[in-house]
């Protein structure tokens, strides 16, 4: 069994690279390499939309570089690139998919949840890009303090609307160990959704968390990728 040295962290839609910090941090404590790569999905220039292939480009790039092997840990959105090019890394011995899109070849985030936007959802007159919500509060941080929510929507990122629209080539999990964490309190994608994409996964973990267990429920994240360097 080959050991792993790293630990990739994908950040899902609207959000960049800071919102795993907490996460981060504490792996980095733990003597583990991290990488936290930045998605142009989700950016500040709304000419420059990046779509799922330039993510998933960015994820390749990302486990082409790290040291030893890796696990990866997809959040929401996030589960599109990963799962569109984990497998041909060479380099993942696990992905856990943390309320994330858990997606088959020739599915995309917009067929998954019916071809129908969610009303919470802000489309930009030009149709390229989904604004952050005006309910972001609600949606994803609902178990946050009052805090750690106001900056969280703060940082939000307009994020590019083909992203959602493509489909994927490939799907990692048929090939690799997977862990599907469902967050129970989830107001972004829910649970009835959560539980039928994890039967995907090898094994099934639940969280009494919100969208973003990472900003509220961090030390529980951390265990849970120890969890899957252990088990694989």
């Amino acid at each position: 069994m080959s050991k792993v040295d790293s630990v990739v962290l994908v950040h899902g839609a609207w959000h960049g690279p800071a919102c795993w910090s907490q996460v981060a941090r504490r792996l980095l404590g733990s003597g583990l390499d991290v990488r936290v790569p930045a998605l142009p999905s989700a950016g500040p220039d709304p000419g420059r939309p990046g779509d799922l292939a330039a993510d998933a480009e960015v994820v390749r790039a990302a486990l082409a570089e790290v040291p030893g092997k890796a696990v990866v840990v997809a959040h929401s959105y996030g589960g599109l690139p990963v799962t569109e090019v984990a497998a041909r890394s060479g380099k993942v011995t696990h992905i856990v998919y943390l309320c994330a899109f858990m997606l088959d070849a020739g599915e995309s985030l917009l067929s998954a949840i019916g071809g129908q936007d969610p009303p919470w959802w802000i489309t930009s007159a030009d149709g390229r890009l989904l604004l952050p919500p005006e309910s972001a509060r609600d949606v994803f941080y609902n178990d946050c303090t009052d805090e750690v929510a106001a900056a969280a929507v703060a940082a939000l990122l307009p994020q590019s609307r083909a992203s959602f629209a493509q489909p994927l080539s490939a799907a990692a999990w048929q090939e690799l160990p997977s862990t599907y964490v469902i967050c129970e309190r989830d107001n972004a994608v829910p649970v009835f959704a959560q539980e039928a994409m994890s039967q995907r996964a090898r094994r099934v973990r639940r969280l009494d968390a919100s969208h973003s267990p990472f900003l509220s429920r961090p030390d529980d994240v951390v265990a849970l990728v120890h969890d899957a360097i252990a088990t694989r």
